[in-house]
């Protein structure tokens, strides 16, 4: 299988991230080794500029766009790190960005995202109604649209998985939540390209599982919804690329209750005084689900976010589990990756 890049390219990435943050820490908290029976070191990409793991797509992929030349805009569409990541690196090179949210959107990732420097515009019930519409309006005002997954996302976020595999070594596995898939598919590649034997785990919602339906199928599965609080791994409609990576270099795809992911937030609040939003306690959770198979063994989980709104997080702090209100008419795409 063709790999998304090469060392070099990785190495470049790496540079373009490193200009603007430093790496992010990889800790192994004695709490949470206490709890799970096994030494697990979080990879702490809470701790970035925006405060999630996104950022680092949106540098590598802008510094490509600012090379190439004179762009007019940009349009994309997120739940909230991704529409942090793409305005952030897009005032470096001038460019102004547009974002489209569906309804309901955390209120708070809204307010950063402007704060950036987006044009934020509610569109839809869910994310994939929301692309959609950002797609369209790319197409139809001559803006250039950024989706969810591409080559240069990928190959930046993969610099948090060189990190994480250069200070930790060979890990026995790794548990990586996914959304759209970035994430992992970047750590995969990681791995394959150090030539590392670690696992590589991903972790999704009961509550929004399509991309655990589609790797035990085999096909793109999308599902009717995808209401889960975790708003990260709010994914209805997986795409092509990222699940054949998924499915060639995964162990496993795992799911996790919401239920597990609020008292996930809530370890490593007490235990490492550090917030998570949903989708960057998951990996913890799941890791924990595991917990009577890892003894002795190295783990790491990626905290990818810790962007979650105070009203929720006081919640989760108070041992309750935030509810999603679904859709009021969700309608799965017949062609989940066009353009």
């Amino acid at each position: 299988m063709t790999r998304l890049f090469n060392r070099r390219q990785l190495d470049e990435a790496m540079d373009i991230v490193r200009a603007q943050m430093p790496a992010t820490p990889q800790y192994a908290w004695p709490l949470l080794e206490q709890r799970a029976g096994c030494r697990i070191w979080v990879k702490h990409e809470n701790h970035t500029p925006t405060g999630a793991f996104k950022l680092r797509g949106g540098l590598v992929y802008l510094d490509d766009l600012g090379r190439r030349g004179h762009c007019p805009g940009i349009v994309t569409a997120t739940r909230g790190n991704h529409g942090q990541s793409i305005p952030f690196a897009a005032r470096l090179h001038g460019i102004p960005v547009r974002v489209y949210v569906p309804k309901g959107n955390s209120e708070e990732k809204n307010r950063a995202m402007a704060a950036w420097g987006a044009e934020l515009r509610v569109f839809g019930d869910d994310f994939e109604e929301a692309r959609l519409e950002a797609v369209r309006v790319a197409r139809d005002e001559g803006l250039h649209a950024i989706g969810p997954f591409h080559e240069l996302l990928v190959r930046g976020v993969a610099t948090y998985a060189l990190e994480l595999f250069s200070a930790c070594g060979e890990l026995d596995r790794v548990y990586v939540p996914i959304g759209m898939g970035s994430g992992i598919a970047a750590t995969i590649t990681v791995r394959d390209l150090l030539g590392l034997k670690t696992e590589i785990v991903g972790v999704v919602s009961e509550a929004a599982d399509s991309y655990a339906l589609s790797f035990e199928r085999g096909a793109v599965t999308p599902t009717d919804s995808a209401n889960t609080f975790a708003d990260g791994l709010a994914c209805r409609v997986p795409w092509q690329q990222p699940l054949d990576i998924i499915r060639n270099g995964a162990a496993d795809v795992v799911r996790v209750s919401e239920d597990q992911i609020a008292r996930a937030m809530r370890i490593y609040y007490t235990d490492t005084h550090n917030i998570a939003e949903g989708a960057g306690a998951a990996a913890l959770a799941a890791a924990l689900n595991d917990a009577p198979s890892l003894a002795g063994r190295q783990v790491a989980v990626i905290l990818s976010g810790g962007n979650v709104d105070r009203a929720w997080f006081a919640e989760v702090l108070a041992g309750q589990t935030p509810s999603v209100q679904p859709p009021s008419n969700p309608r799965p795409d017949p062609d989940p990756n066009r353009a």
